[in-house]
């Protein structure tokens, strides 16, 4: 394809200064990652923040994809700094995630020879759209757009460092990011992300009022949910910033053999920017990125089915509003009375002028059996049998299951008792 690159090149020069000694290497390589919390740049006016470099600086066109397909992260080894075996992996990761526009095109735009090995087995596959990031322990490469949506103060209330702006897509790693962070940084930043967008999942109840297995609240922790609908939030930005003015005029991309690539154009690459920079603009995209993952309502699907199928046990013992309206359709409090079914062993049905008899089952002396806290039903066995085992072996059933679904009839039929009453 007819593209031309522009590349820099930098001299060597010759001084007498001594080469640096490993601590100032070293403190050279955390000053390129951590930010010291008094920086201007840790203000809520400049943190978090992320930024985006236009292929523009050494490319003069890209390929645009009209429908560009859902992006992918890859991880690839990247050793930090100017490890010499790297180098070629590096360089050719840069400029292959530059070309984001091109989604799942991009591979159109280089040869086999411009593609090292892990990655030409990537661009084999087919017109796939990757984004290449350095495999690291922490993983942070793979959540930064998640990470650099979080305000200071939630990641130190989280034990996470604050870091130099995130970049997207990856191009470049200065320094061993792993080496700065915490050991569990995926955890962190798990907790940190699911307290700032808690309150778009369930409004007015805090996080506490529900217990760790609840499926809200794992969802709310889950970052590969995430990912794809705020890397779509950055790209949808990205698509707003206008074209560079490198000369292109937007026409067909034609391929080596004159004809042309379906469902793409040639254009000058849009210019880079910021994506975001400051609390107030990282908290709208965090919206965007919420509304996103509901953009073909599958997170309201998942949210409206948790709280249709919720259970006792997904709640903590803090109240919320969430578990006062369970409660409330649970345990009808309109009718104040809470029925439940307990087997009593060893012991002879009493009944009174209350009892009612239902197919020699028994509503036993409903009143005096009322407890004054949850105000229980007991439902006593006619025959003394305590047990449903025994009570099917007397009724002549194979197992209990009929006497089972005779105790929920006679369940239905004690709250309309009391509802009356």
């Amino acid at each position: 394809m007819d593209m031309t690159t522009y590349t820099t090149t930098m001299g060597t020069s010759m001084t007498d200064e001594p080469e640096p000694s490993a601590e100032e290497i070293e403190v050279w390589r955390r000053d390129q990652v951590l930010l010291d919390p008094e920086d201007e740049k840790a203000t809520p006016d400049e943190y978090p923040r992320l930024w985006n470099m236009s292929a523009g600086h050494l490319y003069r066109a890209t390929v645009r994809a009209e429908v560009p397909a859902p992006p992918e992260y890859v991880t690839v080894p990247l050793a930090p700094g100017p490890a010499e075996p790297n180098v070629a992996l590096l360089v050719a990761v840069s400029q292959w995630n530059m070309h984001w526009e091109a989604a799942q095109f991009r591979r159109r735009i280089f040869d086999e020879h411009d593609l090292p090995g892990r990655l030409y087995r990537v661009a084999d596959r087919g017109d796939v759209n990757v984004v290449f990031v350095p495999r690291t322990t922490s993983r942070y490469y793979e959540y930064a757009p998640l990470f650099h949506l979080l305000p200071a103060a939630t990641a130190q209330r989280y034990g996470l460092p604050l870091l130099h702006s995130g970049q997207w897509p990856f191009l470049a790693a200065l320094a061993d990011v792993d080496h700065y962070l915490p050991s569990d940084f995926e955890t962190r930043l798990s907790r940190a992300w699911a307290s700032t967008i808690w309150r778009h999942l369930v409004p007015q109840s805090p996080m506490t009022g529900f217990s760790k297995d609840d499926s809200i609240r794992v969802l709310a922790h889950n970052l590969d949910f995430w990912i794809p609908p705020v890397t779509e939030v950055i790209q949808d930005v990205l698509r707003e910033l206008p074209e560079g003015n490198n000369g292109v005029e937007e026409g067909p991309a034609r391929l080596e053999d004159g004809s042309t690539l379906a469902g793409t154009v040639m254009a000058n690459p849009r210019v880079g920017g910021d994506v975001w920079r400051g609390e107030q603009e990282a908290a709208e995209l965090v919206d965007w990125t919420v509304a996103q993952a509901d953009a073909d309502g599958r997170l309201r699907g998942i949210l409206d089915a948790v709280r249709s199928h919720r259970v006792e046990e997904d709640f903590s013992p803090h109240w919320t509003y969430a578990k006062e309206d369970f409660e409330r359709k649970l345990y009808h409090k309109r009718s104040k009375v809470q029925v439940k079914f307990v087997e009593l062993t060893d012991t002879i049905p009493v009944q009174g002028p209350e009892t009612e008899i239902v197919d020699r089952m028994v509503f036993g002396d409903f009143l005096t059996l009322l407890n004054a806290r949850d105000r229980e039903v007991v439902v006593l066995l006619y025959s003394g049998a305590t047990t449903l085992t025994e009570v099917a072996d007397i009724m002549g059933y194979r197992n209990h299951s009929a006497v089972s679904k005779r105790l929920e009839r006679i369940r239905k039929l004690a709250e309309r008792f009391f509802d009356a009453h």
